[in-house]
This record gives structure tokens, sequence and C-alpha cells, in this order.
């Protein structure tokens, strides 16, 4: 049965094409992007598997008063299997980024442009790559009239691009016992070229934004204010000092160490001639999970105070997003070890579990106790200009999924 339904994946480059070039072209973009959020890309979504002669099991719209239709779509779509108890399921995100600067793109980035394997367009990779993939899949199921050993699901969910509110952390919440215990989750969101990488844990997040207050005044009297730019300065550097506090190794993850960088720096004075009394700037710190974040907050805190009393300024800290990590899926788990044996059959490459400083949809699951594992295999240039998808991967995938329903061929 397996063999036959990857010959049948096999010839559906045509169908990765045409329906690649129907999503891009609706830009599914929510309103913290300044979009009109997802429901068309849903009701296409749908229309697509009406085609293919399938329909929804469940809609699970959250509520969301910016966006035209007032809701952020989110369903699902299953093939019941033989045993019905148990069910795989593929998560997929309809929303997508900005496509940025016009200039930058070699056409227009909502009209697919095809060149031998790859697919250009804004979100072809992320995260249409996934859902096509789980599109011909079932599809394919259908044609060869196969009955999955287990449900196969698919899960569309929107707000993926913007913390989820509106998306899966509003599914599980709302509908937590739509899910069985024994359920298995794929979310093809992360990977590679080489297909070995199966992300199974992430670091704590922490986006922090530092305000330093002083005295204003002429740049020729310095002695009469206190200059903010100054100490801000100081306390960057300070900050560099927290890779050698929490200096713990997770070989693990990639980079195996936390990272605690300043970033971002908002203006201060207009003109040259005068000293600031005020200065902004914000932090990323990507921490290993044996860190809490509040044990980085209060290290930072003290470099502050050092701060303050060398250069007689004031500094308020306010979190910009804060995430503790949530507990990793073992790699001995049913969805990694059925993953694993489905990429060495399909790729014929070793997979390897890692962690990731980034975060993704699948923290949302095992915050809920769902073992999560997030995999792909990808050009990995989402977000860039002329992002582009691999119709050889997004088949190839297919058949990574083809293999975990059918673990035993």
């Amino acid at each position: 049965m397996l063999d036959s339904l990857l010959r049948r994946l096999e010839g559906k480059r045509q169908t990765v094409i045409e329906l690649q070039r129907r999503l891009v072209a609706v830009p599914a973009l929510g309103p913290d992007n300044e979009g009109q959020g997802e429901w068309a890309k849903a009701q296409l979504t749908k229309a697509m598997l009406a085609e293919m002669g399938l329909g929804v099991d469940r809609d699970m719209h959250a509520p969301d008063s910016r966006v035209p239709d007032g809701l952020r779509p989110n369903f699902t779509c299953v093939i019941p299997g033989k045993d019905r108890s148990k069910t795989i399921w593929v998560i997929s995100h309809l929303d997508i980024v900005p496509p940025g600067d016009l200039s930058l793109w070699q056409g227009d980035p909502y009209v697919l442009r095809v060149e031998g394997d790859q697919l250009y367009g804004r979100g072809t990779e992320d995260n249409n790559q996934a859902a096509v993939s789980s599109l011909i899949l079932a599809q394919s199921i259908l044609e060869e009239r196969l009955t999955p050993p287990i449900n196969l699901g698919m899960l569309f969910v929107a707000d993926e691009e913007t913390a989820s509110k509106f998306g899966l952390e509003y599914v599980i919440k709302q509908y937590a016992d739509y899910f069985r215990p024994g359920d298995l989750f794929l979310v093809p969101d992360f990977g590679g070229p080489d297909s070995s990488m199966m992300e199974v844990a992430e670091k704590s997040i922490f986006w922090l934004k530092i305000t330093v207050f002083g005295k204003q005044c002429h740049a020729s009297t310095p002695e009469q204010g206190n200059n903010t730019l100054v100490a801000a300065s100081d306390l960057v550097l300070r900050i560099r000092e927290l890779y050698n506090i929490f200096d713990a190794r997770d070989e693990m993850f990639n980079p195996p160490f936390s990272t605690f960088e300043p970033t971002k720096k908002e203006a201060n004075v207009e003109n040259v001639n005068t000293v600031p009394g005020k200065d902004v700037f914000y932090v990323d710190c990507r921490v290993l999970p044996c860190y809490p974040l509040a044990q980085v907050m209060d290290k930072i805190r003290e470099l502050g105070r050092q701060v303050e009393a060398k250069h007689g300024v004031r500094i308020e800290y306010q979190d910009v997003q804060r995430e503790d990590a949530a507990p990793p899926t073992s790699p001995e788990s049913e969805v990694v070890t059925r993953l694993a044996a489905a990429i060495r059959r399909i790729y014929d490459v070793e997979p390897k579990p890692t962690g990731i400083g980034g975060g993704t949809v699948a923290a949302v699951l095992r915050r809920a106790g769902h073992p999560a594992v997030v995999w792909s295999t990808l050009n990995h240039n989402a977000h860039q200009p002329n992002e582009h998808s691999s119709i050889t991967f997004t088949i190839g995938d297919a058949k990574v999924m083809a293999a975990m329903l059918w673990p035993e061929g």
C-alpha cells in the first residue's frame, strides 16, 4: 500500500504548482501586519479540499474585531483510519509575512514564478509548502482508495506569524477535548535542505526594553547633564557579560549556548550638539531551559544598578516578550520515532533531534502536554525577498508523512 501511495505522490509535480499558484495569490496578512487576516485563504483551502472530495471536520475560528470578517480561521480536515482512536496531525499556518521592499523581488510576490524545481512567491515556503504536502498526501490517499492505519488530521491555523493568540493557542485552549492524549503532532515549519533536523526543544525567549533617564544639556557643557547614550552604551557592554555568567552548554541546541544580544536602538536627540537625556534600547535573549528567566532578569537589574551609580541615571525595564521554555519533546516519543524512521526511509539520511532558539507553535502543544516535533525539508529562506520552495522537497515531505502513517510499509 505504501509503495503505491509513494508512486502516486511522485506524479504530483503539476498539482504542487497549481496549488501553490492559487495560495500565493492570496495575501493572508494578519492585522498586526496591516492586513485583513486569513479568511480568504482559509476559504480557498476549504475549496481545494472540497475539490478533492474532502470536507471540514471542525471550525475553530477565533473572534477578532480587527479583521473584516470578525474571525481568524482555524479548522481541521480528517481522513479516518482503521483505528480511529489516534490521529497524526499535520499543522500548517495560513498567514504570511509582508513582502517587504518590492524592489528586491524579481517579480510580483503574489504571482507564482516557476523556475525548474523552485516556486517563487511570498508564502511558498512559509508555510504553503507544509499545507501543499499535506494536501497532495490526502488527495493521493483518496485516489488510491486507501484507509490509513490511524487517522490523518490536517489542522490549518491563523496568526502563527504574530504570536498565535488567535491561532493554535486559541484552538488548544478552547478545544482541548478535541485532541486525544495519544495523538501525534507534526509541525512542518522548520528544517534545512538535508532533511535531518527534527526540532524537539526550544530555548526560553526574552525580549526586554530598557529605558535610561538622565539629564539633557548642551554638548559643550556636559558636566551640567547626565549623558544617557554613554550610560546606555555602558549597560550594553555589561549585558554582554551575561554570556560568561550563564555559560552552560547543551549540544542538542543550535547554537549550544544562551544568547544575549542588544539589538534595536530608538532615536534620542535630533541634533549633534545636545547631550541626550533619554535613551531606549532592546535586548533579545534566547536562554537555555536550565536557567529561569527571572534569574536572568535579576542579573540585568544588578548590572543596571551599577550603571545607575556610576553615571547618575535612572533605568526602567519593560518586558516585550517573555516565555519560559516549554517542556521538550522526548526523542523517544512515538511522534519522533515515527518521523525518524520515515526520514530514513524516504531521504536516506540520519535524523537528529535538535533544539533551537526561535519559537514555534510546537511550544503551545508541549505546554498542553502534547509531544510535538517540528520538521520539514526547506531551502530555509522564509521572510526573505524572492522566497521560494522546492517541488521535490514538497513531494518528499508528503512521502515522509505517508511513511509516518504506514510505519510498517
